[in-house]
């Protein structure tokens, strides 16, 4: 859902209220209840929700779509982000498993009035087909589209689409208005994208924006520092102050994501870890702009 209002308000992606989960798991699944992840959610301030498929796909047996859909709306949420979507470039076996949790994507982003959905690139390594790829970006984008929706991608780089250049790159060549790209500052980061370069970034191509922190030093893989080594913002080192400044010249208002993944973050009781992950996104946005 999205009313158009989204100036500096937060939204609170999947993890940031999914308790003890994590994609490092085989079942990514949530053990919090959705509706006590809706209700910590907004307790803690956001207007936005992130969910996983899977996990809506829990809640709708319990409570059909519609009761998701008051769920949210009863607690004051208003954009709404939908994620969890593997092998939508592939063919196959795995295309026609993903295509069955397509229908369900996109038939709970109409119900529910999703802002956008999100998908991520291939990390297994394998040659991939630039062109392919646009091209059912491209088609994702239009089904989205007639959802009411939008359709965001996740830099990640360890990808075949490692930083925000390549993900706009494909981006344009898919060539629809509903495509665009979703900009974690952890990515960002990791992949030593300059400010300068957030800040050139063609607005309406800014499908979502993601806020975090880390440590200097990587520690084992990209992908285990990512899950289990974030910090919350201004709790790193991170230059989100010019990172929030650079999104702001791009033209972006919001909503702002908070992506928090932590071994320690996990532990934390759901309405506990909401709390501070909304408190220090907001401490940041609040700040100073950067001066260049």
């Amino acid at each position: 859902m999205d009313d158009g209002t989204a100036a500096e308000e937060l939204l609170a992606t999947c993890w940031t209220t999914a308790g003890d989960a994590a994609p490092s798991r085989e079942d990514w699944r949530s053990p919090v209840p959705l509706r006590e992840r809706i209700e910590a959610a907004a307790a803690a301030g956001f207007t936005g929700f992130g969910v996983l498929a899977v996990d809506l796909a829990v809640a709708e047996r319990e409570h059909g779509l519609a009761g998701v859909r008051a769920m949210l709306a009863d607690n004051g949420i208003v954009h709404l982000e939908l994620e969890g979507l593997p092998d939508w470039w592939s063919e196959g076996a795995e295309r026609a498993r993903s295509d069955g949790l397509r229908r369900f994507v996109l038939t709970a982003a109409e119900a529910l009035g999703a802002r956008h959905l999100k998908v991520t690139p291939d990390t297994s390594g394998a040659p991939w087909d630039p062109g392919h790829w646009a091209a059912e970006f491209g088609l994702l984008a239009a089904q989205a589209a007639d959802a009411g929706a939008r359709l965001g991608i996740e830099f990640l780089p360890w990808s075949n689409i490692p930083t925000a250049a390549d993900a706009l790159r494909l981006v344009e060549e898919a060539g629809h208005p509903a495509g665009g790209v979703v900009v974690d500052v952890w990515h960002v980061e990791r992949a030593g994208t300059p400010a300068a370069e957030l800040a050139a970034l063609p607005l309406h191509r800014i499908v979502g924006v993601e806020l975090d922190d880390a440590d200097a030093d990587v520690v084992g893989t990209l992908f285990e520092d990512t899950v289990d080594r974030r910090r919350y913002c201004g709790e790193g080192s991170f230059d989100l102050p010019g990172v929030v400044t650079a999104l702001r010249t791009a033209g972006w208002r919001g909503p702002w994501g908070v992506e928090i993944l932590s071994t320690g973050h996990r532990r934390l009781e759901v309405r506990q870890a909401a709390a501070h992950a909304a408190t220090t996104a907001r401490t940041l946005l609040q700040a100073p702009p950067v001066q260049r």
